[in-house]
């Protein structure tokens, strides 16, 4: 999700998850040229090491993993592993504000 939003405290994260993004859809356009398939997994917090101090809910590694299977298997672009990743994804098409509503004294999406 930090490939389309930033928080403070991750903001170097973000800004090198944004350009992975960036590289991947590049990658993707490269390969389909000798019909390689690229698919992108999209996805919030995970149940790993990394995310253990995290206390937002945190998606269940298998179920992420099928997920991806059945992604690639259906040539799918990018697999949407969970509703943070798509909620986060769908805001910048109603602007900015959605992704960033605390300036406007609203809750943060995460």
């Amino acid at each position: 999700m930090l490939s389309w939003m930033s928080i403070t405290a991750s903001a170097g994260y973000a800004a090198a998850k944004a350009t992975e993004w960036s590289v991947t859809n590049a990658l993707r356009l490269a390969l389909a040229e000798q019909g390689t398939q690229g698919t992108a997994l999209h996805v919030s917090y995970l149940a790993t090491d990394m995310a253990a101090n995290v206390t937002a809910p945190k998606s269940d590694r298998a179920a992420v993993a099928r997920a991806t299977l059945d992604g690639v298997e259906a040539g799918l672009h990018e697999v949407p592993a969970d509703d943070v990743r798509k909620e986060v994804q769908a805001a910048p098409a109603v602007g900015t504000e959605a992704l960033y509503p605390q300036p406007a004294g609203r809750p943060a999406l995460i």
